[in-house]
């Protein structure tokens, strides 16, 4: 009996001890659920430094694309809540349960909120050898050339995706989806003349951008950016009822210990909050925002409500 006690003693105190360690003492994997290059991609690199010379551990980002997002997220969502494991998930976590005809987590309660870290509209890139200089004239290109003129998107029922089927049910054009794995490389493609155009957000097309590699045509906000004055929004291109804001947010498997989702939070607060990064949000047309998780929890259930109306009217659906 007195040896049982004496072990059962010991066992509490090394458990008490390990609870005692200061969070992290070891690397955080940072998954981005797509492929280098991408908009969440350049946003998890930007911000894993600052986070891990706030926190004084290695922040490693760990690109995991497949399914539309979803193979890094479940990845997420199964793996243990103690803070080691955490994702830059963004529009497609929310819209994905609507145009799957299952996911295999819940995009709400699987997860343990931290913030959104930025929100941006999405842009609308052509090649350049593209012979529309103007919204209107690549829906007139469009219509005259009914399925033949490819968008490409980051994969079959992510963002860029939906917004390029909602651009068609909005101007009533054709056109034939080519679906990558990720963002980026459709992009890449795009530059290369492979295929004509794709949606995406500035943080992925900057470098395009500047090298004039790709050209900018509109942008689904509601007003033009200010980093790009020249950009016309759908609205002036003749396309009503086209706003469109994707979002960044960072998540961690759900019962995550109140006090390490305080640490997170305080910490990616603070590195958003840095003359840096928000420096270079602004070159990408991320417009900082981060939010205390309870705001951030409420604002996932409401988005995969929202979005679940906006696939069913756009009649998207992936198997």
């Amino acid at each position: 009996m007195r040896n049982s006690i004496l072990v059962l003693f010991l066992w509490l105190a090394i458990a008490v001890a390990a609870a005692a360690q200061p969070y992290p003492d070891r690397p955080v994997r940072f998954i981005v659920p797509y492929a280098p290059g991408g908009s969440s991609d350049v946003i998890a690199r930007l911000l894993g430094p600052r986070l891990a010379q706030d926190l004084g551990q290695t922040f490693v980002v760990d690109n995991r694309p497949g399914a539309g997002s979803m193979l890094g997220t479940e990845l997420t969502a199964k793996a243990p809540p103690d803070g080691y494991t955490i994702i830059l998930s963004d529009m497609p976590h929310a819209i994905n349960p609507s145009v799957y005809g299952k996911v295999p987590y819940d995009p709400v309660n699987d997860f343990s909120a931290i913030t959104r870290v930025g929100t941006s509209p999405m842009f609308l890139f052509v090649h350049p050898s593209v012979p529309a200089r103007s919204l209107r004239e690549f829906i007139a290109l469009a219509r005259s050339r009914a399925d033949s003129l490819a968008i490409g998107s980051g994969g079959n029922g992510t963002t860029t995706h939906l917004v390029a089927e909602l651009l068609q049910a909005r101007s009533g054009i054709r056109l034939t989806h080519v679906p990558y794995k990720g963002a980026g490389p459709a992009l890449v493609d795009v530059a290369a003349g492979q295929i004509p155009a794709t949606f995406t957000s500035m943080a992925t097309a900057a470098p395009l951008v500047k090298a004039g590699k790709v050209r900018v045509l509109g942008v689904t906000s509601v007003k033009r950016v200010a980093a790009f004055p020249d950009v016309s929004t759908f609205a002036e291109g003749g396309i009503a009822d086209f706003t469109v804001e994707h979002w960044w947010g960072v998540l961690a498997p759900a019962r995550l210990a109140p006090p390490i989702v305080a640490r997170l939070h305080d910490a990616i607060v603070k590195a958003v909050g840095t003359a840096e990064v928000r420096e270079r949000f602004e070159a990408l047309a991320v417009e900082p925002h981060t939010d205390s998780p309870a705001q951030f929890h409420a604002f996932l259930a409401a988005e995969v409500k929202r979005w679940a109306k906006v696939v069913k009217d756009a009649g998207v659906r992936v198997n």
